[in-house]
């Protein structure tokens, strides 16, 4: 993948040929992960270099420099705001990278505005869905929570309360989990890894009050959380009205214990 990447960015191969190697690497991982068994096979997690940026993209938040000069939003878009540059000669200053947690894994920093607006905008999400679909798996989506797509992102221009743009976020994530159900997928995964990190109680607030209003449309959630024990998190998260909960038991194996406790009955 790196290497079929890199031959794009020196202008060696087309954008074509760069999404048909994408395309065979995600069949070549799905039908990995169906022969080992998997009953859900993850839709999503593939990039070809960050997911939290695919997910700005996703969700329409694309820096106003990035898109002056261009009449659409693309691949060589997303490009240019991780890397700079990009093929297509569009160049400018790159969005701010940032380490993955405590991993050395970095991502590129979603940048927020008083004004920022969310609207479905790149397809390739989707595009993977319908791919995987007509393949005939059954599959999982995996996205990154509202909550901690935000609590990664830094605010542009003047400093304002992030929780501020849930109101406008929230019915982007809904118009997505209603074209996951149109499709007929059962389950879905939302990443939630700020779970166990020390949460302003505002935070803390916004995520009980967030996933009860949130509307999956009959699509089954999976909460993921991951890179240590839930902690003071612990009660709040087994109380979320989601379907299925994840927790790191690599990490953190000895809260397996408390946290079927502290689970609902049903």
């Amino acid at each position: 993948m790196k290497k079929t990447l890199e031959a794009y960015w020196r202008g060696e191969i087309s954008q074509e040929e760069l999404k048909a190697q994408g395309q065979l690497l995600q069949q070549k991982n799905w039908q990995q992960q169906f022969d080992a068994g998997l009953d859900l096979i993850p839709v999503g997690d593939f990039t070809w270099y960050d997911h939290v940026l695919d997910m700005s993209a996703l969700l329409g938040v694309i820096p106003p420099r990035f898109t002056a000069t261009k009449s659409h939003v693309d691949i060589d878009t997303i490009f240019c705001m991780a890397r700079g540059q990009a093929p297509d000669g569009q160049e400018n200053t790159a969005c701010e990278m940032t380490k993955w947690f405590d991993t050395n894994y970095h991502y590129i920093v979603p940048e927020f505005t008083t004004d920022q607006n969310f609207q479905l905008l790149m397809e390739s999400f989707f595009a993977n869905v319908d791919h995987a679909l007509a393949l005939g798996y059954k599959i999982k989506p995996v996205l990154l929570g509202p909550l901690t797509y935000l609590w990664l992102g830094k605010c542009k221009g003047q400093t304002f309360d992030k929780l501020s743009l849930l109101e406008r976020l929230i019915p982007v994530y809904e118009e997505i989990f209603a074209q996951l159900n149109r499709r007929g997928v059962e389950w879905l995964q939302l990443d939630e890894p700020i779970l166990v990190v020390d949460l302003p109680a505002t935070w803390r607030a916004a995520f009980l009050s967030t996933y009860s209003r949130l509307n999956f449309c009959n699509v089954k959630c999976l909460l993921a959380t991951y890179f240590g024990d839930l902690g003071d998190n612990l009660a709040l998260s087994c109380q979320l009205p989601v379907d299925g909960l994840h927790i790191d038991l690599c990490r953190a194996p000895e809260q397996i214990d408390a946290v079927l406790e502290n689970l609902p009955a049903e």
